[in-house]
Formats: C-alpha cells, sequence, structure tokens
C-alpha cells in the first residue's frame, strides 16, 4: 500500500497492476483486493490490472478484456462477460461453463426455443441462427438445478466446500459441474449415486 501510495503523489494517468497480489494467502489476497478497488475508485486514476484470478477480474474491473494469443476475445462489464460470453473460450476461460450440444426448433424476434438431449427449453435470448441448427449453449454450474429429472447423470464427485456444495455428474460423454449453494438442509449425494439434474432456463447462454 505504501508503494501505491508514492504512486499515486506523481498523479500518473495510467496505473498498470501487474499480478500484485499473487504471493498473498488466501484471506490477506482478499483484503488487500477491496483495499486496492477501494483506492482506486477514491482517486479515479484509469488502472489496468493484469491477473490469471478470474474471480479478481469480476471484482476489481469496471472493464474486463479477454485475450488469447494476443487477439482480443471480448470485452465487456464482468456481468456481461460473464454472463453473455462470446464464445467457447471465454465461457471457460471466465468462471467454469458447461458446455451442451443441442438443437435450434423455433425463434422469433426476442426469444428461441431450442432441443437439449430431447428436452426442449424457451430461452429468452435473440440469436443469429437458423432453425435446425447444431447449436452450443453454456450453462454455468450454479445455474444447474438439482432434484429435477430432465436429465440424470452418476455422481463422480462430491465435495462439501461450506457455503456450497460441489458435484461433477456423468451425463452421457459429458462431465457435468454443478454448484449447490447454502447447502445446509438441502440433500447431499454421494458418490457414483444418480442424480436428476435440469437447466435454470434464464440463465442458459447460446453461443
Amino acid at each position: 500500500r505504501v508503494s501505491l501510495a508514492r504512486a499515486l503523489v506523481m498523479e500518473p494517468g495510467v496505473l498498470l497492476f501487474d499480478e500484485p497480489l499473487s504471493n498473498l494467502d488466501a484471506k490477506l489476497r482478499i483484503h488487500m483486493r477491496d483495499e486496492i478497488r477501494k483506492i482506486q475508485q477514491q482517486v479515479g486514476i484509469t488502472s489496468i490490472y493484469v491477473t490469471h484470478d478470474q474471480a479478481e477480474a469480476m471484482g476489481l474491473a469496471d472493464k474486463v478484456i479477454i485475450m488469447k494469443e494476443g487477439r482480443i476475445q471480448q470485452a465487456g462489464s464482468p456481468i456481461e462477460v460473464y454472463q453473455n460470453p462470446v464464445n467457447e473460450f471465454v465461457a471457460n476461460f471466465i468462471g467454469r461453463a458447461n458446455i451442451f450440444t443441442g438443437k435450434l426448433v423455433y425463434k422469433t424476434d426476442s426469444k428461441c426455443t431450442i432441443d437439449v438431449y430431447g428436452v426442449r427449453y424457451e430461452v429468452p435470448q435473440k440469436v443469429t441462427h437458423n432453425i435446425g441448427d447444431e447449436i452450443k449453449i453454456v450453462a454455468r454450474p450454479e445455474s444447474i438445478i438439482i432434484s429435477k429429472d430432465d436429465f440424470k447423470g452418476k455422481v463422480t464427485k462430491s465435495m462439501f466446500m461450506g457455503a456450497y456444495h460441489e458435484y461433477e455428474v456423468m451425463f452421457q460423454d459429458l462431465k457435468v459441474e454443478i454448484s449447490v449453494s447454502n447447502p445446509r438442509g438441502k440433500k447431499s449425494y454421494a458418490l457414483d449415486s444418480e442424480l436428476d439434474f435440469s437447466l435454470d432456463v434464464e440463465s442458459i447462454h447460446i453461443l
């Protein structure tokens, strides 16, 4: 923080942070991330923050830029990039993503109907695909609904993390990641057990 204060005294036009928190433990990292964000907002200096930590990027940034091999894949707010990734690379780079293959069966100017492994979902998204086209959709682990039997899979990972419960489920040839928040009082699924799940239609994003 002393070095940052000295830099601010110089009143630079732009500040560059190159992974400044990489050597800190988890709790101190969160504290310093919040402090950097607070100072940056107070002084209003444009800052470029380089990091490979997706949560850090989303927590600190007003605008996120995702690059691959020197080329910009997507630029936008953290919410926009996380919820509406432009391609599979961005979807997998920011957070975790389940990628399902489906087919477009109907569309209007504001919504469409897709078929995902025999289950149909009406998605509130405008698409440029043609009816009958194969499509790929993104479903984040936290947007998977369990105990609803659209799909069935076998639990290959069950890990209680306190604030959430992580599952990995084999469905056909896919490893589906599921994150259940606030698991207290909710059914826990053991390894090798069968788990029913569905997709939250409001959270589906078509690539």
